[in-house]
């Protein structure tokens, strides 16, 4: 069982738990005054600027490597193409395993609350998002990146059992550093126009996601019984170890002409990916140490994954 300590422990850090249904009403309105329609809303038919980059360099998963210094402009610039469309093809998995998991969380709540309501609109949204990134991935020229079937089972796996709590520290794991990378892509005007165009869509609805889903894992860790928030500990560190594994498929470097072995051992080795990562990964980092996620094998296994130092 949440023991009262547990409680108050939440509360002096956090403060008081929200209103649920309040903060669904709050997110049904932003999302009636702020949602697209990405079909409509990019223009999809502008050939590409030329000499534009598909992804900031800076967040390239080889850049300030060795090999990276070696590259032509051109090959980095088509390494980012491909690692655009790498990042979308992840994207992609990861909000389809998000719409599963929200629709078993509602599955037994009140049909007519703001809360179940909220969760369908954002469903919705992952489906526009979802069509959006295959979209962009279309129109870069560049194949889509399927995860390895050893991920693919295992997150088929992580649908099946995963809990309340577990499903919402997954969720934010998959939004927030992603949102962190596009904040900084979509102002970036070294960008292609119509991946700024796209970056700035999700940025825009995922805040609202993030919002959901962080006070719905407060709410959980602070009243579910121990054994429920020992097992969200757990699988959220290994859903960050796929996760960092996944986050760049190593097919990218052949597809620019570079050995793939070099080029995943350059990346490993790389401080400044590590740096990005981290930082990319801070703010959630933070919030789940707040609320007593990342103690005991589910810490060991975030710093094994390289997103937390």
């Amino acid at each position: 069982m949440t023991t009262t300590t547990d409680r108050t422990l939440l509360h002096d850090a956090l403060g008081p738990l929200k209103d649920r249904e309040q903060i669904a009403e709050r997110l049904l309105e932003s999302s009636a005054k702020h949602s697209f329609d990405p079909d409509r809303e990019l223009d999809w038919d502008q050939p590409p600027a030329e000499g534009k980059w598909y992804w900031p360099p800076e967040l390239v998963s080889l850049y300030d490597t060795p090999l990276w210094k070696r590259m032509s402009e051109e090959q980095r610039m088509d390494l980012a193409r491909h690692e655009a469309a790498s990042l979308a093809s992840l994207g992609i998995w990861f909000e389809i395993i998000l719409m599963q998991l929200l629709v078993r969380h509602i599955y037994d709540k009140s049909l007519t609350s703001n809360h179940v309501r909220y969760a369908l609109t954002e469903i919705a949204d992952e489906c526009r998002h979802s069509m959006m990134f295959a979209r962009m991935i279309k129109t870069s020229g560049a194949p889509a990146y399927p995860v390895s079937r050893l991920n693919h089972n295992l997150a088929r796996v992580l649908k099946t059992v995963s809990t309340t709590p577990g499903s919402f520290a997954c969720t934010l794991l998959g939004e927030e550093i992603l949102d962190w990378m596009q904040r900084l892509t979509f102002p970036d005007e070294r960008i292609q126009p119509l991946v700024r165009g796209v970056t700035r869509i999700h940025v825009i609805e995922e805040a609202r996601h993030v919002r959901y889903a962080r006070e719905e894992l407060r709410r959980q860790m602070a009243t579910a019984p121990r054994w429920e928030r020992e097992l969200t500990r757990i699988s959220c560190g290994e859903a960050a170890r796929v996760f960092s594994i996944a986050f760049v498929n190593p097919a990218v470097y052949e597809n620019v002409g570079l050995d793939r072995r070099q080029a995943v051992a350059q990346v490993r080795a790389s401080g400044h990916r590590r740096e990005v990562m981290q930082t990319g990964a801070k703010r959630l980092t933070d919030f789940l140490d707040d609320i007593g996620v990342l103690t005991g094998v589910g810490r060991k296994l975030w710093q094994s994954s390289g997103l937390l130092a």
